[in-house]
């Protein structure tokens, strides 16, 4: 089975960024800030939202309904696994040029701008992720305030979760090195690399739960193959096997395998509730 061609968009950034902040409330993570979901779904009801991703998720008590909505409006507990696992491993976003792939709330992204990456570029199935969800989460990172948190070792040690508006106070400069996309992922890789803009191959591609379908691997495989650069990596976090959708670590590292593009190894498993693992994965041959 192929992924429906959802077509790909990029997502311009408005100038007046407290317009991107409109009627959101934040909370916080990590000392990272996000947007409260449970609002979104209020602002976002009927036909709020063009793509109607919203109230379909809500009235059919679903976070996944292929094709249409691919789970993008919640955060999802291996994006938690890759922060930590950036800290361990001490990963070096300093010039890197990086692809938050499947981003939805775009955290992987924003740590990766906080870690002074040259560029960070996000991409979720859905426009209404990227307008509701992902780039207020980024403006709402890139306030004098918050560009200040999360400089400390110990990202752990963060406050109570915070409820209240926040408003892009701080320089936008950021936001320059920033750009969104929304589409399937051949759409936006051909879009990516047929844009008049120059876009230099990534250095570093940052994916979270995107495996759950195995029909989908194909699609992954040759955007990660167009877009990774030849000595690049891909940091990709799973669970071990999706119940009821039937993807997971394994299948897509045979998958991985039997193409023989791409070596991998997996870094890191975590233990605790339904077992997790990162993945690194690099082209045969590079550096």
């Amino acid at each position: 089975k192929k992924l429906p061609l959802k077509a790909a968009k990029e997502h311009s950034i408005p100038k007046d960024l407290n317009k991107v902040l409109e009627n959101k409330v934040m909370e916080t993570v990590l000392d990272l800030s996000y947007v409260k979901l449970s609002v979104v779904e209020r602002t976002c009801s009927g036909d709020a939202d063009s793509e109607g991703i919203v109230s379909k998720s809500v009235s059919s008590h679903s976070d996944l309904i292929p094709g249409v909505y691919e789970g993008g409006l919640k955060i999802w507990e291996c994006t938690f696994d890759l922060m930590d696992y950036f800290s361990e491993a001490e990963i070096a976003f300093t010039n890197k040029t990086v692809l938050d792939l499947g981003c939805g709330a775009g955290l992987l992204g924003i740590v990766a701008l906080q870690g002074e990456a040259a560029r960070v570029h996000f991409q979720d199935y859905n426009s209404t992720v990227i307008d509701e969800i992902t780039l207020p989460n980024v403006v709402a990172n890139c306030t004098s305030e918050s560009r200040r948190m999360g400089r400390g070792k110990d990202r752990k040690a963060s406050k109570p979760p915070s409820k209240r508006p926040r408003k892009a106070e701080g320089s936008p400069d950021v936001l320059n090195r920033c750009r969104f996309f929304s589409g399937e992922w051949s759409q936006v890789s051909q879009l990516l690399l047929n844009s008049n803009k120059p876009c230099p191959k990534y250095d570093i591609i940052l994916s979270s739960e995107t495996i759950y379908n195995p029909d989908y691997y194909g699609a992954l495989h040759d955007t990660l193959a167009q877009l990774l650069d030849r000595n690049g990596r891909v940091y990709l976090a799973s669970k071990v096997h999706y119940f009821g959708v039937g993807g997971g670590i394994y299948l897509f590292e045979k998958f991985i395998e039997d193409k023989n593009v791409f070596r991998t190894s997996v870094v890191k498993t975590i233990d605790q509730g339904l077992q997790r693992c990162i993945m690194e994965i690099a082209f045969k041959n590079s550096c």
